[in-house]
């Protein structure tokens, strides 16, 4: 894919050599030139301009881009750069960073926003799933509370522990999508069986996920 990246502070940085590592062609958008360090990111096209400029977006060719992210450390910015990228130059996928949390009610499709990331519940989530057995955690939020990453940790004597995922009714829009067991990341077959300690990972909408709880814990949990 092709992926623009606005701020090319530490964030965007490595943002920037995760997906270049991954195969991507990626340019970074930086205004201030200080910040502008070519020899950090060497694969990546760098552009020195105002990403909330559009006549700065139309030089660097951000139309042809399948992906925006907005990395600044800016919430203001990152939300101009989101809806000009998604209103003006039709980008598929914005991606929009939020670094203060009383904010990221604003991140919406609204503002061209598909997945916001804000680090306080990202870390909050993590922590909770560190620490929770026997109940449901959401770990991350995509397309604004349409569908959701969520986790399980199965306790002992759940009602489907030692049966095969055959024989778990999930519920509608629900989906099982790996199982962390030790150190192995499993890809969920029919006849796999649930041990306690596994850590299931959904993807699932908001709407299912008290019925994924009931099924995987039981009705009484």
């Amino acid at each position: 894919m092709r992926i623009a990246i606005a701020g090319a502070g530490n964030v965007g940085r490595s943002i920037a050599q995760e997906l270049i590592g991954n195969g991507h062609e990626v340019m970074l958008i930086e205004r201030q030139p200080r910040q502008l360090c070519p020899e950090r990111v060497p694969q990546a096209r760098w552009v020195l301009a105002d990403a909330c400029e559009m006549s700065s977006l139309e030089e660097a060719d951000l139309a042809s881009c399948d992906v925006v992210v907005a990395a600044t450390g800016d919430d203001k910015a990152n939300l101009v750069v989101s809806l000009l990228a998604k209103t003006e130059f039709a980008v598929g996928r914005v991606v929009a960073r939020v670094n203060r949390a009383e904010n990221e009610w604003l991140f919406t499709e609204q503002w061209g926003v598909d997945v916001a990331v804000s680090k306080p519940r990202l870390m909050a989530a993590l922590v909770e799933e560190a620490v929770t057995v026997g109940d449901l955690v959401r770990l991350m939020t995509f397309r604004q509370g349409e569908a959701n990453l969520v986790e399980i940790t199965l306790p002992r004597d759940a009602p489907y522990e030692g049966q095969p995922i055959r024989d778990v009714p999930m519920p509608r829009d629900a989906a099982l999508v790996a199982i962390l067991r030790g150190k192995r990341v499993m890809v969920p077959t029919p006849d796999d069986p649930l041990e306690a300690g596994d850590e299931l990972i959904f993807v699932c909408t908001s709407e299912v996920e008290e019925q994924i709880r009931a099924v995987v814990l039981g009705a009484a949990a």
